[in-house]
């Protein structure tokens, strides 16, 4: 006998429910994706990678302090010991696996936080940015770093310090505190990716994206991805792209990415 029209459809939305309910389910991870510098959380070089990734983990479009509306407003402890915090409330909800990933300075954060905190469960690492160490090798920020040292060690973190940024080839002005200004452009620290890489603190699933067009293409792999701890899931990916098209270029390789690191991790 068959059942009438309004059964039929009732069942259906209720198997489509549990259908959903079911997908919903099995994203037992997060993704944490990082924005540019000068960027924001909806950069629309993320969209193509947020709405791949999100049909296995849940995506977190997070607003860092090198945003367009922030201007550096904290240091780069600061803003990581806060990732930290959502970290721990991510697996407190009993996410199984956290990844940390980021574009260009995002990237740059991402290793920043590996080799900081260090508890993130794998680190994607999309056309890598912020080059402190370059910025003081061109001449750009030495005196600046000066008086920003001094500042701080006259107990006066909140001195403001006026320097010109660099963002691939582009330049711009900001006025910011001296211990915020430390905390990013001194060439031996958090934003040296040289470094970071090898300070990551276990050994932790790694991925570098980076495009043939990518001015930081030319480094290779000894620049920083040869550097991190030896992990049978780290890659290193070159793709047809440029600094800013690369996330959604290699959308379809994280992705795969992120599901096989998913599938082998307990």
């Amino acid at each position: 006998m068959q059942l009438p029209l309004i059964c039929r459809l009732a069942l259906a939305s209720i198997l489509f429910c549990s259908t959903s309910l079911v997908q919903a389910a099995t994203k037992d991870c997060v993704f944490v994706l990082m924005h540019g510098k000068w960027g924001g959380p909806q950069s629309p070089y993320l969209k193509e990678l947020a709405k791949q990734v999100s049909t296995v983990c849940e995506v977190e479009l997070r607003e860092m302090p090198w945003s367009r509306n922030r201007n550096y407003d904290e240091t780069y402890e600061s803003a990581l010991n806060q990732l930290a915090g959502s970290v721990k409330g991510y697996r407190t909800k009993g996410y199984r696996l956290v990844f940390i990933g980021g574009q260009s300075f995002g990237a740059n954060a991402a290793m920043a936080y590996q080799a900081y905190i260090g508890d993130a469960d794998a680190i994607i690492a999309l056309a890598p940015g912020h080059s402190p160490s370059l910025m003081y090798e061109r001449g750009m920020t030495g005196s600046d770093l000066e008086r920003a040292q001094k500042a701080i060690a006259d107990r006066k973190p909140d001195a403001l310090i006026s320097f010109t940024d660099l963002n691939q080839g582009r330049q711009r002005d900001f006025k910011i505190r001296a211990d915020v200004f430390w905390s990013y452009f001194n060439p031996n620290g958090l934003g040296n990716m040289t470094l970071t890489a090898s300070q990551f603190k276990k050994s932790t699933p790694f991925m570098w994206v980076i495009g043939r067009l990518d001015p930081l293409y030319s480094s290779g792999p000894a620049y920083a991805f040869d550097r991190v701890p030896p992990n049978p899931n780290n890659a290193y990916v070159v793709v047809g792209a440029d600094h800013a098209t690369t996330p959604e270029e290699a959308a379809p390789q994280v992705l795969n990415w992120v599901q096989k690191v998913s599938a082998t991790k307990p």
